[in-house]
């Protein structure tokens, strides 16, 4: 099941997915008494994590993992935790117990994807089922850190590992298509006039080989959602 939501600016889309995540992370309390929840990098999610911090919701049951990272210190400017750490964390005092974020500091690739396929499968007691992956969209279809041409694509049964992108030379770390698919519900966050031909590319185009990494992106037992404004909208013939 695909859901499509589309907003007339950057500033309602963040409003329209900060309202989604809230129920999501309601019901979900309310049916198991936690709400997990995998964060993605970049300046749609951005706005997101700043808009919930007035959420009206009971913050200890919620527990953040990212999707993705990049190979540097939590600290870095570049770092997909530090961005949700400013955004959200620190504004809410989310107690650290509740956030599950890359150890890059271990420094060795392969030993941070397994570190954290570790911590995710000892959370939830076996292959992750996270309530809502939050997923963003490049102009070349790449997806958390599922880039074209990368061998991560073709991973069947690890939960994490550590992703060479040749064409930005540099490890990147990142969820799996298995994990990603078996979420209960998963939303691409999409917004600008630049991601509209990938957009209609991944929603309404023909499947072929080489497709870009997003079009993979296929809940086995949940709903996906795509939460756009209406430039990133703009080619799509619905």
């Amino acid at each position: 099941m695909t859901e499509i939501r589309i907003a007339e600016s950057p500033e309602q889309l963040s409003e329209v997915a900060a309202a989604f995540f809230v129920e999501t992370a309601r019901l979900s309390i309310e049916e198991h008494g936690t709400f997990t929840v995998a964060l993605s990098g970049g300046t749609t999610p951005k706005r997101l994590l700043r808009g919930l911090v007035s959420a009206n919701l009971d913050w200890g049951k919620v527990f953040f993992f990212f999707g993705d990272e990049r190979n540097v210190p939590p600290d870095h400017e570049q770092s997909n935790f530090r961005m949700a750490d400013e955004a959200l964390f620190q504004p809410l005092n989310i107690d650290k117990k509740n956030i599950y974020r890359w150890k890059t500091e271990i420094g060795i690739p392969t030993e941070i994807a397994n570190d954290y396929a570790y911590r995710a499968t000892s959370f939830f007691h076996g292959f992750p089922r996270f309530d809502l992956i939050l997923l963003g969209l490049g102009t070349d279809g790449h997806t958390a850190s599922l880039f074209p041409n990368t061998k991560a694509l073709f991973e069947e049964s690890k939960i994490a590992v550590d992703n060479w992108v040749e064409k930005l030379q540099e490890n990147r770390f990142t969820l799996t298509f298995p994990v990603i698919n078996n979420a209960a519900n998963t939303a691409f966050l999409a917004s600008g006039t630049e991601k509209a031909a990938i957009l209609k590319n991944i929603i309404e185009g023909a499947f072929r080989p080489n497709d870009p990494p997003a079009r993979s992106v296929s809940p086995q037992n949940g709903i996906l959602y795509w939460f756009v404004d209406k430039d990133a909208a703009s080619q799509l013939s619905k």
